[in-house]
Parts: structure tokens; C-alpha cells; sequence
């Protein structure tokens, strides 16, 4: 019998077999790569900046990136938070090479904590207590200890750049333009994730005007009293964040909105000196030596009204954004990165069911 094609509406290659691609390889963009790899997803990550970079605009090799629960923000992104400090604290437990620590935490407040507070993390550290007068310094209305989670970007990003590699991912160092030339390198892919931080603000087919450049420059003091964070919530925004494998502690902090500046201010740096001694001055001593210090400077990718995390048809394509998280990606990243898996399954799920 003479047979007869029939066309049909089926790729020549299986969705599940498409890689994901990913713009940007920030914590966001690496920490879902390792994600999705883990879950049996090829993945290609295309950034201009790749793990080991220091780069001004590489903003995750210079976050303080401690774990710290935020305030004033929705209930789906406590969630968010909640996910990345189980990850981060399995990595603590389980895998020194992550650059991921466990530590003591203080944390004083000027005024008493609102519902919407970051009081909600108490659902989420170890060993959270209210302190009681007289454990914290007089000129604050409360405060609290609890155990919290503080990664070394400077051995996190390396440690994933190794993993995505391990599990078969690939790093292509390429800055482009828009999305569309990604769309025309991997004309098979049809998920695309667009994890670029500020690139947003200048992709020609994103254009995010919501996205702006927030530069940030810390302190980085040497000691070997590096095992306890001090966190000061309230009109002297401060934080003191042990790095116990660099032998010290991150000074800060400073926002400052559309500053692109690469150079060292030394009044922000003398005034975060000061800060940081008014608040744990058994760690930073009022004028510590000249030659224990190192200055940091990173620009944040912000947004206004908080950062984007959703999906959308582009004409074949599911195109996925996730950026803007300025000086929270650490906070967030793995939690984003599970919820941008759960998009992925459910555009498999979608392809796969036929109706």
C-alpha cells in the first residue's frame, strides 16, 4: 500500500529537549540555571558578565547578601524568602565549598515593629527571641537574636559557575542588544528567561523605564570577630555582616540612585566606619587600621515598585522576566528560581498535553 504523508504540527525537537535560554548570570540567572538543570532542563546562559567576574555592573559579586526577612513586602514573597533559606541553609549544612555560613544575629529597631515588619521571619530562622531590656542599647525600642544565613559572593558565584557547568549547562559571554538576538541565536528554544538586572532598562524590545542604576559601596573590615551580624532597622540604616570565611565583616550601608561613579568616597566610607562602630562597637572599633580595610562598590539593578517576575507569550515564544531585585537578590534568588522552574513545567505540561 502506498503511503501517504500527513503534515503535522510537531517539532523536530522535544520540548523537553529545547534548551532554556537565560539573559544574565547574576544570582537570579544562575541559581535558576541550577534549578532547572537539576530538574533535567538543558539550559544556555548568555551574559555579558559571567561567575568570577568583578565587574562595577556584576552587582552579585559585591552584594552583602545576607539572609535577611523584609519588610513591607507581600505575603507570596515572604514565601519567596522562605524558599531561599531553606536552599541556602541546606548548602550551610551540607557544602562549605557554597560560601554559605551560618550566624549569630542582632537586630535593633528604632521603632516598634509594624504587622507588615520584617517580625514575620521569626517563622522562618532558628532560635528567634525578643530581647529583653537591657540586651540591646538604650536609644533602640526593642530587638531581637536569631540565627541567619550570610553567603560570600565572592565563593558563592564560582561555586554555582562550577555547578551549572557539572550538571551540563553552558556559560556564553555575549552582551546583546535585545531580546530578539537571542531569539535568532537559538531559533529551536522556545523559553527564554530574562534575568539581565539593568540590562532591562536598555534591551530595545524591554525598555523598562521602572529600572534604574542604585550604586552601593561598603567597608570591608578584616577581623577575626567575623561570627555575628548587627542589623540596625530604623532611620540609621546600618548592618555589620560577618564574611567567617574572608575573616571579617561588611560595613554598610549607602543607596545611591543613579550614581555610576567606580571611585571610592571616602566620606560614605568614614560615615559607615562610624555607623557600623555606634552599633556593635565590640566588633569595629572607632578608627580601625587603614590596612585592614577594602572598599566595595557595586551598582544595584533596581526598580521601582519592587521587581518583575512573570511570563508572557511572545508571538511562539514564553519569554520569562525576573529582574530588578536591587540589593535583594541574594534574599530571593532561590525562591525566584523555583517558581521560574514551576513556569517551565507548566509550559511542558501545556505542550505536552495536546488538546
Amino acid at each position: 500500500m502506498e503511503s501517504v504523508e500527513h503534515p503535522v504540527d510537531i517539532p523536530s525537537i522535544p520540548f523537553a529537549q529545547r534548551p532554556i535560554i537565560i539573559l544574565g548570570a547574576g544570582i537570579i540567572g544562575c541559581a535558576t540555571a541550577r534549578q532547572l538543570l537539576r530538574n533535567g532542563f538543558p539550559v544556555v546562559l548568555v551574559a555579558e558578565y559571567l561567575p568570577g567576574d568583578q565587574n562595577l555592573f556584576y552587582a552579585s559579586a559585591w552584594a552583602g547578601a545576607a539572609w535577611h526577612a523584609a519588610g513591607g513586602i507581600r505575603p507570596e514573597y515572604r514565601y519567596y524568602q522562605a524558599i531561599t533559606h531553606r536552599h541556602l541553609l541546606k548548602m550551610a549544612q551540607e557544602d562549605p565549598e557554597s560560601g554559605v555560613c551560618i550566624v549569630d544575629t542582632r537586630e535593633y529597631l528604632e521603632d516598634p515593629p509594624t504587622d507588615n515588619s520584617a517580625i514575620w521571619g521569626k517563622t522562618v530562622v532558628s532560635k528567634f527571641r525578643a530581647l529583653k531590656p537591657g540586651e540591646y542599647p538604650t536609644n533602640f525600642v526593642c530587638g531581637w537574636a536569631y540565627n541567619t544565613l550570610v553567603t560570600d559572593p565572592t565563593r558563592h558565584m564560582p561555586y554555582l559557575g562550577k555547578q551549572i557547568n557539572a550538571l551540563g549547562g553552558q556559560f556564553i559571554r555575549k552582551r546583546v542588544e535585545s531580546l530578539q538576538e537571542l531569539y535568532d541565536m537559538f531559533p529551536d528554544s522556545c523559553i527564554f528567561v530574562n534575568a539581565s538586572g539593568i540590562g532591562s532598562k536598555t534591551l530595545s524590545d524591554v525598555r523598562d523605564e521602572k529600572c534604574f542604576p542604585e550604586r552601593g559601596q561598603n567597608v570591608f573590615f578584616r577581623t577575626n570577630n567575623c561570627h555575628t551580624m548587627y542589623f540596625r532597622n530604623g532611620k540609621e540604616y546600618t548592618y555589620v555582616i560577618p564574611r567567617p570565611l574572608s575573616n571579617g565583616v561588611v560595613l554598610g550601608g549607602v543607596k545611591q540612585i543613579d550614581n555610576l561613579s567606580p571611585d571610592v568616597d571616602m566620606d560614605v566610607a568614614r560615615d559607615e566606619i562610624a555607623r557600623a562602630h555606634r552599633l556593635a562597637p565590640e566588633i569595629v572599633p572607632e578608627h580601625p587600621p587603614e590596612d585592614s580595610l577594602h572598599h566595595i562598590i557595586g551598582i544595584r539593578p533596581s526598580r521601582q515598585g519592587g521587581f518583575r517576575l512573570d511570563s508572557e507569550k511572545v508571538g511562539s515564544r514564553i519569554v520569562l522576566s525576573a529582574y530588578g531585585f536591587g540589593g535583594g537578590g541574594y534574599a530571593f534568588s532561590y525562591g525566584v528560581a523555583d517558581t521560574l522552574v514551576k513556569m517551565v513545567e507548566t509550559a511542558e505540561r501545556e505542550n505536552v498535553i495536546l488538546s
